[in-house]
């Protein structure tokens, strides 16, 4: 079909599981099993079979020059859909159609015959994708620089590391032209540098009008390099759509069951305090009534503290001091409340802007200071922020920037001419 990159049409993959199975892998494996088969029904193993779908179901098209992301859990059938399209393993159901040629990077060392030199696997890899020895050796000297295997190319990769294995093994399917690119979470054995470089490359196949199929759990990765992606739970799609909508609606969903953002007491005679102030509520969302669940850098939130007055005439303020995972303090903000309050329920918000925090996880600390000065009470909450980086980058670097906030300031340049 024109203009047409992949057509998977309702792909399954099911597996065998055998349960009750006994290893003798030592002589104490094989006395217990002995001891085991005397106290079986008829000396009979109690094996059973199970059958696990791995993906079910699965139908997408992918067109030419597309750059497409899968996410989800760990267990949701992305690496099986790739095997699946990579045919290094044959679909149970269903079909896919691959039009073009394909390179895989799925796992360490697929593709590569052991015994062969780096060199002497550059060769097969380009040989197998269909290209000429002239085209491979013109790609040659290009796909050794970015590897950075020097010296080593000419030694069998039985004796590379992983990390080798996997800068050679990128470096040949991104360097070999293939017309389709199929990179797993693989990228995630080597070091930083070489994820860097690695990231900025598959933005260069994909701008060259190649299409790429990228699984990843760096949502700031597959946000900047793809402008599709696919979300998969349980072997089967659950979201395909514009990758900013499916990366945040997953985001969204994760951290419901992870993150906690509300603390509540009902009764105030047990509620966190003492006898001039007691905690009711705090609570943590976004601004203008968000739909989404999960903070973003940009997104501005608002902390709401509910408290019990139980004093009253008491000049009271509400302090949030906020904590990076490091539990390095951020910064500290209180309410500016200089009159004397009334006996009851009092609620205060902390409005925080948009582009302020860095990413990642923060946590709470309370405090209730009377008189501008003492301090009635600290509580340490549980309730929990996870301020996620969905930016879209030019670049090569997908990672998290330094620094405890992350503030969008304007900047200007101009020409100075020193003569």
């Amino acid at each position: 079909m024109e203009n047409m990159a992949i057509q998977a049409n309702r792909l399954g993959k099911r597996y065998k599981v055998l349960t009750g199975q006994f290893r003798h892998n030592t002589l104490r494996d094989q006395l217990a099993e002995s001891v085991k088969s005397m106290c079986r029904w008829n000396g009979r193993r109690r094996e059973e079979e199970k059958l696990v779908w791995a993906l079910k179901d699965v139908s997408f098209e992918v067109r030419q020059g597309e750059t497409l992301g899968f996410i989800g859990r760990n267990g949701a059938g992305k690496s099986t859909l790739l095997k699946l399209l990579s045919r290094i393993t044959e679909p149970t159901t269903g079909n896919a159609k691959i039009y073009g040629r394909i390179a895989s990077l799925l796992e360490v060392g697929v593709g590569f015959h052991p015994e062969l030199t780096g060199r002497e696997n550059i060769f097969l890899n380009g040989i197998i994708l269909g290209m000429s020895k002239r085209e491979i050796k013109r790609k040659f000297d290009e796909i050794v620089e970015f590897a950075e295997t020097g010296i080593y190319i000419d030694t069998p990769v039985k004796r590379y590391s992983s990390g080798m294995h996997v800068r050679l093994a990128f470096a040949v399917a991104a360097h070999l032209e293939p017309e389709i690119l199929v990179v797993d979470e693989v990228l995630a054995v080597g070091d930083v540098a070489f994820q860097k470089k690695c990231l900025g490359k598959m933005g260069e196949v994909a701008k060259e009008g190649r299409t790429v199929l990228f699984v990843s759990h760096n949502m700031i990765a597959v946000n900047s390099l793809c402008s599709r992606t696919i979300w998969l739970n349980a072997g089967g799609i659950v979201q395909d759509g514009p990758t900013a909508e499916v990366v945040t609606n997953y985001l969204s969903a994760s951290t419901k069951d992870t993150d906690l953002f509300e603390e509540i007491w009902d009764d105030v005679a047990t509620a966190p305090g003492n006898e001039m102030v007691r905690l009711h509520r705090i609570r943590v969302r976004p601004q203008d009534d968000h739909p989404s669940a999960a903070l973003t850098m940009q997104m501005p939130f608002q902390v709401e503290v509910e408290y019990w007055n139980l004093e009253p005439g008491a000049h009271l303020r509400v302090t949030l001091h906020l904590y990076t995972a490091e539990r390095i303090i951020a910064f500290t903000t209180g309410s500016a409340n200089s009159r004397p309050m009334q006996a009851g329920l009092i609620r205060s918000v902390c409005y925080f802007p948009g582009n302020l925090l860095n990413s990642g996880h923060h946590r709470i600390v309370l405090l209730a200071v009377k008189d501008a000065s003492s301090v009635i009470l600290r509580h340490e909450s549980r309730v929990s922020l996870d301020i996620l980086d969905l930016r879209e980058r030019e670049g090569g670097w997908f990672g998290r920037e330094p620094g405890v906030v992350q503030p969008v300031l304007k900047w200007t340049t101009e020409f100075l001419d020193l003569n």
